[in-house]
């Protein structure tokens, strides 16, 4: 078995298990193009190999497993009107939908930060660990952006309204509101990592799904609900409507202390952004699959690419840091339905194409 040992991406054979780490520890292993190659490339020979029963995902350093794209690079491309997000998103939702339908046990160790396209690395895989120090979260909207990576698949089978309340906020979860919100099965405590991945380095081919969730769950807390849960009734209420609007009125209305922070958060976000994430959230209730849903995203985002709130809310956050966006339009009810419908209609895009 070949090894990589060097670079972006290590992917090895540990016992029986495959490894993939992504190794950019500097960039909280911001996830490259060329990662979603190498990954896709991993899988394939870990996939044919009958000495490996199962995949590990980590990620290399303390801070997390991944904090996302690489949205600097894609930034640039946008501003001079590139076409790295259209490669690029194209190659990694197929790469989200394979991790789904993988036909061996996928452990994906969700420590530290998780969020964007390291949620589509991690919560779409069989087996999904989250520690005491997760910090996991779909911050899309704070860039003119919506959760992708199949966030509004994710986020549309939470309980009730969390996985609205998560996708407009953009707030983080810890390891057990993830379970809460089904972005992952288990907590185990990082100081039990250790023995846990030697565990899954042991385990003997052809091993079940059910014999490794297991093994996994011989070593969790079996918490399975946060503080956010806890606020699942007032959560409901306020955000189950159809409307950007009616939420806004509803948060207005209630005012309690969380409802007025809560209020803050959004009038912080891109309004276009909420608007089309609202609707993305919805439309993903009913459908049948990840991938209608990725192909959804996909044809989003491309209009997301072009437009200007992507590159200011970027420039804001990652660029020049100043946390001050200049959003357009800069209110929901400036957001009007022909603004919304070329996020919908995805005139000129390419249909992904899943094996």
């Amino acid at each position: 078995m070949n090894s990589v040992e060097e670079g972006d991406l290590i992917a090895r054979v540990e016992g029986a298990a495959g490894v993939i780490r992504l190794n950019r520890p500097k960039a909280i292993n911001a996830a490259t193009l060329e990662m979603f190659r190498d990954i896709d490339k991993a899988l394939d020979r870990f996939e044919a190999d009958p000495a490996v029963a199962l995949i590990v995902l980590e990620g290399a350093g303390e801070r997390g497993l991944c904090a996302g794209g690489d949205i600097r690079t894609l930034w640039e491309s946008s501003k001079a009107n590139g076409d790295l997000g259209k490669i690029l998103w194209r190659e990694e939702y197929i790469l989200n939908a394979r991790i789904k339908k993988f036909p061996k046990p996928y452990v994906a160790f969700m420590d530290g930060i998780v969020m964007g396209g390291g949620v589509g690395l991690s919560a779409h895989a069989s087996h999904r660990i989250v520690t005491d120090r997760t910090k996991l979260a779909m911050p899309e909207v704070g860039l003119g952006f919506f959760p992708d990576v199949g966030g509004t698949y994710l986020l549309s089978r939470s309980p009730g309204e969390i996985g609205t309340y998560f996708g407009l906020t953009g707030q983080t979860m810890n390891g057990p509101d993830a379970i809460h919100a089904k972005f992952a099965d288990a907590v185990v405590r990082l100081a039990k990592w250790p023995e846990l991945r030697e565990a899954l380095t042991k385990v003997r081919p052809g091993v079940t799904a059910a014999d490794v969730g297991k093994l996994i769950n011989g070593f969790a807390t079996g918490e399975t609900a946060g503080p956010v849960a806890a606020k699942q009734s007032v959560i409901d209420a306020l955000f189950g409507f159809d409307r950007m609007e009616d939420i806004f009125a509803a948060l207005k209305r209630e005012g309690s202390e969380f409802a007025l922070a809560t209020l803050k958060t959004l009038n912080e976000k891109s309004p276009r952004g909420m608007v089309v994430t609202l609707k993305l959230l919805r439309l993903a209730r009913t459908a049948s699959s990840l991938e209608e849903c990725l192909v959804r995203e996909y044809r989003a985002a491309l209009e997301v690419f072009r437009s200007d709130d992507f590159r200011e809310g970027v420039r804001a956050a990652v660029i020049d840091k100043d946390r001050n966006p200049v959003w357009s339009p800069p209110r929901i009810e400036d957001v009007t339905p022909e603004m919304l419908a070329p996020y919908l209609a995805g005139i000129g895009a390419d249909e992904l194409k899943f094996n």
